[in-house]
């Protein structure tokens, strides 16, 4: 599978600087947003510097599958490709191995526990989507976790609400940009790509999970 996409400036530039796609550090370089009932927000932009070339590997790379899901008794198509890393199987590019330690190193006290799982989509176009919904399968449904965004190739807007009456917010996130949602916020904020008329090129975006989280 190949894809046309529009690189990063700021890629681009940090790829002229070290050709290779490299991890950044984390610490003071996340912002975190504290939103209601004990949910939050942590965002690190260009997390990843050469992100463009990692995107690239994982198009070609990744086995991605298309599903049909049933919804309000019909079956349809899921608008967007996929492919389900679990726990203890290996990822398909050593990058991700070394985002997730990363990522297991930064929340280490904070979540208690490593990152397992890597679920992962791809946004073709900006027709492409996923609907509102909270990560709520497994231990989420009763328990604070944290689910880890990577997301590489075009940006597209993160939307979260929450669940009652409230503002919703939204984060433009691409080129290897980091967003983490922690605390309750699976079970009280539900988040979605919304589908868009406007142009939009391909995104993956790579969700690092705890065990028993889905």
């Amino acid at each position: 599978m190949s894809v046309e996409f529009q690189t990063s400036l700021f890629d681009t530039i940090d790829t002229l600087v070290s050709p290779e796609a490299t991890v950044g550090p984390l610490g003071d370089t996340v912002t975190r947003h504290v939103l209601t009932r004990g949910a939050w927000v942590d965002v690190r932009p260009g997390w990843l510097s050469g992100s463009d070339e990692l995107f690239a590997r994982l198009v070609t790379d990744v086995p991605w599958h298309a599903e049909r899901r049933v919804m309000w008794d019909n079956e349809v198509a899921v608008p967007r490709l996929l492919k389900f890393y679990a726990d203890g199987e290996p990822l398909p590019d050593p990058l991700l191995v070394e985002a997730r330690q990363a990522l297991d190193r930064h929340y280490a006290a904070e979540l208690g526990e490593r990152f397992r799982s890597a679920g992962m989509c791809f946004y073709r176009d900006g027709r492409d989507s996923v609907a509102w919904h909270g990560d709520t399968i497994g231990r989420s449904s009763t328990e604070d976790t944290m689910v880890a965004i990577l997301s590489l190739g075009e940006a597209r807007r993160l939307s979260l609400r929450p669940r009652t009456d409230g503002d919703s917010i939204s984060f433009p996130v691409g080129h290897g940009d980091l967003l983490v949602m922690g605390g309750s916020c699976q079970r009280t904020w539900e988040h979605a790509v919304l589908k868009t008329a406007r142009p939009a090129g391909p995104r993956i975006s790579v969700q690092f999970r705890p065990h028993g989280v889905r």
